[in-house]
Parts: structure tokens; C-alpha cells; sequence
């Protein structure tokens, strides 16, 4: 087994006896996502980095990280400055640091783990396929692929058959002219299908590719197809075929002289180069599950009402908790983390955690995508700030919540509850606005850092992202940023709200709530038609960081009937010490 320390050079090794100079390594997987399963974790496995974004790129005589603003601190702790430069995602994107350093080099990617729109952004470069992956060569402990039973997801919580959307995919490629689709996003796959799995810990839902045809027939491809149970095949009936992934080449080869829509952004570029070869016609298109995903039905609304309110019960609980226990000085990331996922345990239908929860005290709060380990577990000290950033599965919905809390037992300091009170006030400002159809989550990002910006202050992540059902709890294609695609908001879209501000070496401040797009009533003479927010996430803001007197009419108003429908929905559930602690923490500032 090799040490960190040598799998570098034995990577470079693997390289030079290929003929080759260097190499990419992403953090996706085969189905191009954000949570990848053991088995695809080959960025963290080669530089320590195991954050959800980044790209390795080794090259012969320098090998260099690349991942975004929330990983900024992350990145520096995890992985060793000798053998690895730190770039920045987005300042020093990829493809300009090629070109600079990179030059006639030969260069290697796996076309299984990058997408034909990535690999067109390297034009000009030196590029060369590689399969097998060679870092999988060397990777002599990998584990093995899951294998997890593949459930059915049933209409009562789908809001729909997945025959009928089938039958809706299918006529939408017969009226485009397209004979098929495929899919690789797996949580495509399951949404189409109405599957759910355990092949993530986080994300409820099998690993699976599918091609779907203008017949509403569909061929599911995935590892160990024996784990799919006849309950599951009676649920998808005989019009999907379930296969192993070894069917895919010969699959792609009978779609010859077809139209088959691909998405180059969300498709590994081995598809469409295999169709292509097959002599297939490959047409550039999205993914055409991602919209009517992204948009609830009533029932998925409802649903995620219900585990909205329930998860609300264990964050209450939590809080209270944190509340006593917290100024004693004994409670430790790890602690704290470990009793809110054991309030979660004791809700009705809880599954997993929706992502593993962040969880960070004090200069660990400003590391905005910090996942604390046994190493960096730290003490939550008196008087301090303690960020706690966390989710739940649930059959009906998922979740997703940050509060900062203060520790106490004094008060806390008048530039931090300045602070805090500046990023409630963009969380309030975007949870109340009122907007035209068409707009899009990029026209309304700088709605949340207004009162940040007014301090000469900012934030390095989106404001917000979409949130499956009973999927994953990143979705897209919204999402409230200025890199997002301008995607028009639909009622029925569910976003977070999570505006914040990082003093590194000092705390984090993050206030997040989830959000439902929703028609606005009309107002008199309105020319088009509005939309507005419903906030499904039921908890109350942190009272000792709010400072009143820096808030709005409008929003202290806001703020207090917020906390009263807090304790009108979820007091109620509590017991008596837990609720009079929520009636004081909701009472009207």
C-alpha cells in the first residue's frame, strides 16, 4: 500500500510508461457528480484533499489543485505545499494554467470522468484518453463499487408514476426529432424511474446510467444488476430493461444512424465519442430530466412541508441543547455535530444526513466547506462563534439549515452581532422578494449582499443552490450566483438562502433557510405575472448575535412573525423545557 507521500511519484511513474506527461484527476466520479461513492475517490485518495470541488493536475516537474473560494482554507490544511500548488478554481481556472505551464506536454484524462464540454475549454492542448485510468492501477487498496438494494421511490411521495414520465420524456424527444436520450447523471436516472438506493451515504439513490427511447422504452445500466429485487423490476415493469454496465459499448452500438441527445455539460465524454464511432448522431442538448426535476409537484411540495417541520423538531431540540450545554466549555465539534444527527435519528422516516454536517468553532467556522475530523476536532469554547451547517433525508423531503450560534455565557461583542445582523439582512432581503417571471437565481444574488456590500464586505460562495426530493441536496440547474446559468426560477423550485461572511482565523457566519418558489398574488396593474418566496425551514435565528436597533422596520417585522410561526408549527412537538426555550428565543425582539 502506498503512502501519501509516494502515490504522486507513482503516478508520474504510471504516466512515463504510457507515453505520457501528465494527467487530470477530478473530483467527480463516472456520473460527473458533486458526492462520489469510496470507490471514486481518487482526488482525495492522490492529495488529501477530500472537499466536494477540485481538479489535480500532475504534470512531469510540478502538480497543482485547483477548487473554489470555500475551499480555500481547506485545501491549504489538507494537502502538502512540497508536492502541490493551491490555485483558485475560478481566478486561475485550469485550462489558462495549462496552457502556461503545459505547453507540447502529452497530456491524460480518463474520458469517464470528464465532460465533452470541460475537455472542449483545453482546445489546442496535447490531450490523450486513457482507459483504464492509470491512477486505478496503483490504487491497490480501492474499494470495491457499492452495491446497494435498488428501492422503488412509489407515486405517493413522487407525486407521480414513472410510466407517465416516461411517456412525457418520450413524446418531448419525438417533437425535437431525437430517437433517444442519454442519461448520466444518476440522479436523472432515479428521478425518472422513481428509484431510490443507498449507493451514496448522503444521497438516496442507486449509481445508474440509462438511455431512454422515443418509445418510452428504457435500458438501465448499472453495477450488479442482482441487486435490483423483483419488487423493484414489478415497480418499473417490462418496458426497462435493467443491464450491466458491460452492456453500455454494444447498447451504444445498436443506436447507429440514431438521433441520441446528449449533454455535453452533465455526459462523461466517453458516451458521446462511443456513438459517434457506432455512427450514431449525437445532438447537443440538456439533459431533458434536470427542469421537470428541479421543478416540485404538489406532492413533492407537501412532502417537503412535512419534513421540513419534522427535521424542525430535532434542530429545536438541538438548539436548546447547544443553548445549556454550550458555556460549560465541554462540548466539542465532533459533540456537537454527533447530537444533532442523534436528534435527527429520533424523527419519524430520517435516513441519512443530506451531506455530512459542517460543524465548526470559532477560526474552523470560516472555513466555509469545513469538515471536521478527530484531527481538527476542536473545543467549543465559552464566548464564541459556532457555525453548524447540516441536513436530513427524509422519504418526503430533504433539508438543509445553518445557524451560528454564540456560546455564551456573556455577550457577545458588538462588531460580530454587527456582522451577523448585516448577513440576516441579506437572508431577509432575499427571502422576501418579490420578482417577475423570467428572472433568474444570478439577477438575485446581490440581493443577499447588499447589506454586506454597504460595509465593504463580501462573500467567496453562491448565495444559494437547488434541493432535490429525497435526492441530493445540491440541485441543479438554479441557483441564486453569479456563476450559475441564467435559469429562469419556476414555482415549485426549491433553493436555499444562505448569504454569509468568513473572518479567517477568527469565525464564520452563515444563516441558511430553504426556500419554495411560489406565484405572488397579483398586484394592481402588475404587467406579468410575479413570483415570491414560502421559507419551509422552521428555526429560530440566533437571539445573542441579532443587534435590533440595525434592522428595518420591515425586517424586524419580518424577523418576529418568522419566530412566531416558528413556535406556532414546531412548539407544539417539544417537550415543556425544550418549548419554553423556544418561546423566549421567538419572542418579538
Amino acid at each position: 500500500m502506498l503512502t501519501k507521500a509516494d502515490r504522486l511519484a507513482a503516478l508520474r511513474q504510471s504516466l512515463a510508461a504510457q507515453g505520457v506527461d501528465g494527467f487530470m484527476v477530478p473530483r467527480s466520479d463516472e456520473h460527473l457528480g458533486e458526492y462520489v461513492p469510496p470507490s471514486g475517490e481518487r482526488l482525495a485518495w492522490l492529495t488529501g484533499f477530500t472537499g466536494s470541488a477540485g481538479l489535480a493536475i500532475v504534470l512531469p516537474d510540478r502538480a497543482a489543485v485547483f477548487t473554489d473560494g470555500r475551499y480555500t482554507t481547506q485545501v491549504a490544511a489538507e494537502t502538502d505545499a512540497a508536492h502541490w500548488e493551491r490555485r483558485h478554481l475560478i481566478e486561475e481556472p485550469p485550462e489558462a494554467w495549462l496552457r502556461e505551464h503545459a505547453g507540447e506536454l502529452r497530456l491524460g484524462y480518463d474520458p469517464w470522468l470528464h465532460s465533452e464540454a470541460f475537455l472542449k475549454r483545453l482546445a489546442g492542448l496535447n490531450l490523450t484518453p486513457l482507459t483504464p485510468n492509470p491512477l486505478d492501477a496503483i490504487w491497490h487498496d480501492r474499494p470495491a463499487p457499492p452495491a446497494a438494494v435498488v428501492l422503488p421511490h412509489g407515486p405517493d411521495l413522487a407525486g407521480e408514476s414513472a410510466e407517465a414520465k416516461r411517456e412525457a420524456l418520450a413524446a418531448s424527444l419525438r417533437a425535437a426529432g431525437e430517437q433517444a436520450a442519454l442519461l448520466a447523471d444518476a440522479h436523472s436516472v432515479a428521478w425518472l424511474l422513481n428509484l431510490r438506493g443507498a449507493d451514496l451515504a448522503h444521497t438516496p439513490m442507486p449509481l445508474a446510467f440509462a438511455l431512454v427511447h422515443d418509445d418510452a422504452s428504457v435500458r438501465v445500466f448499472l453495477h450488479a444488476p442482482e441487486r435490483v429485487p423483483e419488487a423493484t423490476r414489478a415497480h418499473l415493469g417490462n418496458r426497462v430493461a435493467i443491464e450491466p454496465r458491460a452492456n453500455l459499448p454494444r447498447a451504444l452500438g445498436d443506436l447507429a444512424g440514431r438521433a441520441v441527445r446528449v449533454d455535453a455539460d452533465a455526459t462523461p465524454a466517453w458516451f458521446a465519442s462511443s456513438l459517434r464511432d457506432a455512427g450514431a448522431r449525437v445532438i447537443a442538448g440538456e439533459d431533458p430530466t434536470r427542469l421537470p426535476r428541479a421543478t416540485k409537484n404538489a406532492t413533492e411540495q407537501e412532502g417537503a412541508r412535512r419534513a421540513h417541520r419534522r427535521d424542525a423538531v430535532a434542530v429545536a431540540n438541538f438548539l436548546a441543547w447547544f443553548a445549556a450545554e454550550a458555556p460549560r466549555g465541554q462540548l466539542t465539534e465532533i459533540s456537537a455535530a454527533a447530537h444533532l444527527l442523534m436528534e435527527r435519528r429520533r424523527q419519524p422516516g430520517f435516513v441519512a444526513e443530506s451531506f455530512p454536517a459542517i460543524s465548526g468553532a470559532g477560526e474552523n467556522g470560516a472555513i466555509v466547506h469545513y469538515r471536521v475530523t478527530e484531527a481538527t476536532n476542536r473545543r467549543i469554547n465559552p464566548d464564541e462563534c459556532y457555525l453548524i451547517d447540516s441536513g436530513g433525508q427524509y422519504p418526503d423531503g430533504t433539508t438543509d439549515i445553518t445557524r451560528t450560534l454564540w456560546s455564551g455565557p456573556d455577550a457577545a461583542p458588538a462588531t460580530l452581532r454587527a456582522r451577523y445582523t448585516a448577513v440576516l439582512r441579506g437572508h431577509v432581503a432575499l427571502a422576501t422578494v418579490r420578482f417577475p417571471a423570467g428572472v433568474a437565481g444570478p439577477h438575485l444574488d446581490a440581493i443577499a449582499r447588499r447589506p454586506l456590500w454597504d460595509a465593504g464586505l463580501d462573500y467567496d460562495h453562491g448565495t444559494g443552490h437547488g434541493v432535490g426530493s429525497f435526492l441530493s441536496v445540491h440541485e441543479g440547474p438554479v441557483a441564486f450566483s453569479r456563476a450559475a446559468r441564467v435559469v429562469p426560477i419556476r414555482p415549485g423550485m426549491i433553493l436555499s438562502d444562505e448569504p454569509g461572511y468568513y473572518l479567517p482565523g477568527h469565525y464564520g457566519i452563515r444563516i441558511e433557510n430553504l426556500l419554495l418558489a411560489r406565484d405572488a398574488a397579483p398586484q394592481p396593474d402588475q404587467a406579468k405575472p410575479f413570483l415570491e418566496f414560502e421559507t419551509l425551514t422552521l428555526a429560530p435565528y440566533c437571539r445573542a448575535l441579532v443587534e435590533p436597533a440595525l434592522l428595518t422596520a420591515a425586517e424586524r417585522e419580518w424577523v418576529n412573525a418568522y419566530h412566531a410561526r416558528v413556535l406556532a408549527e414546531v412548539g407544539p412537538a417539544l417537550e415543556p423545557a425544550v418549548h419554553a426555550w423556544l418561546a423566549q428565543e421567538c419572542a418579538p425582539l
